[in-house]
């Protein structure tokens, strides 16, 4: 079962490539962020002719995310992060498929840090983090993926001493990182490349693709029960370098069946 990640930075803007890409790697499960479509703009019949189908929780302008599949059903579980009913933004989407349980979410960015963003991201954060809990208390297979919007160690980024007082690179966005991974989920791509140089974002400014300077900040988090039957990740990183495509690329893993 091959799970994907992508923030399309706009669904609509970038749906060639969306398409496209889901064409030539034909992912059974695709997580999406940054939409940025309302809930009746999201392009259902055009993903439709590629074969996918899915849930989709969308906003205006801004964050959006969506749950695709390939020829499998899924069961929408909820479409907000808990802990703040005043929360209107579409940032979390949780689903059962092939008895996995789903979460998708596109965590706030934060900038700029310290300020009133800082503070949303670092609530948002506590939040999710709490959710994770019971999440793995159900003791059953669990994703996480999506964009964190934390970039978890140097290794993560290209010179890492230009992202100190970046929210994502905070001590308190990788100290609330850490805390998450540490209960108990598995870092997919660290796993199988500890010491591997990994980025799924590069900026549009100063080449950064090119000169591969770019960020760790699109990650995979595993439940116990989902650790044993890793069996390969990557980024599809040439996704990055065609025309009118997002400043992140696809990331995926590979899981093998029960």
């Amino acid at each position: 079962m091959k799970i994907a990640t992508y923030n399309v930075n706009g669904i609509n803007a970038r749906l060639p490539v969306l398409l496209r890409w889901l064409e030539a790697t034909t992912p059974d499960v695709v997580c999406l962020q940054e939409l940025k479509a309302p809930q009746e703009k999201f392009p259902a019949q055009a993903i439709a002719d590629v074969g996918y189908h899915g849930i989709w929780h969308g906003q205006k302008s801004w964050n959006g995310v969506a749950i695709l599949t390939r020829n499998l059903e899924i069961e929408e579980v909820r479409r907000a992060l808990p802990g703040d009913e005043e929360d209107e933004q579409s940032r979390y989407l949780e689903a059962i498929v092939n008895n996995i349980h789903i979460g998708c979410l596109y965590l706030p960015n934060g900038n700029p840090a310290p300020g009133p963003k800082f503070d949303y991201k670092l609530r948002w954060f506590e939040r999710l983090n709490a959710h994770a809990a019971t999440l793995l208390a159900l003791d059953k297979p669990v994703v996480l993926t999506g964009d964190f919007n934390v970039i978890p160690t140097e290794l993560d980024a290209y010179k890492p001493e230009r992202w100190v007082e970046d929210a994502l690179f905070r001590p308190e966005s990788r100290s609330a990182f850490q805390a998450l991974v540490g209960q108990g989920w598995t870092d997919a791509l660290r796993k199988l490349y500890p010491d591997q140089t990994i980025y799924t974002f590069w900026d549009y400014f100063r080449n950064a693709y090119e000169r591969n300077a770019g960020l760790r900040i699109d990650h995979f988090l595993l439940s116990p029960q989902l650790d044993g039957r890793l069996i390969a990740a990557g980024v599809d990183h040439a996704v990055r370098g065609w025309e009118k495509t997002s400043d992140h690329a696809p990331v995926w893993i590979q899981l093998a069946e029960e």
